[in-house]
């Protein structure tokens, strides 16, 4: 599935759900989880919040990482998804410090 429908299905929070389980790091779901929950977002929100956030602020070192690793990956989609999961968990964390 391509990231761009993948992100306009989030707003069913069993389609992010499932889409979340499939990345196969219950870690970080439950820190994305964590985090969706303390600033009222749904999981399916706080997905695609994170995934534009990772769009608008990555660096070109970011991206050229990004792209080798997609295009080393069954699923695409999925891999931008952990990235850009763990990218926006940890500047909250950072922030939060």
């Amino acid at each position: 599935m391509l990231l761009g429908d993948l992100m306009a299905r989030f707003a069913d929070e069993s389609v992010a759900a499932d889409a979340l389980l499939r990345l196969d790091d219950l870690a970080l779901v439950a820190e994305a989880s964590r985090q969706a929950a303390s600033e009222q977002l749904s999981l399916g929100e706080f997905s695609v919040r994170s995934i534009a956030q990772f769009a608008a602020g990555a660096t070109d070192a970011d991206w050229v990482t990004l792209m080798g690793l997609m295009a080393r990956s069954d699923d695409p989609g999925q891999t931008f998804l952990r990235i850009a999961l763990a990218r926006a968990i940890g500047d909250r964390q950072q922030t939060d410090a």
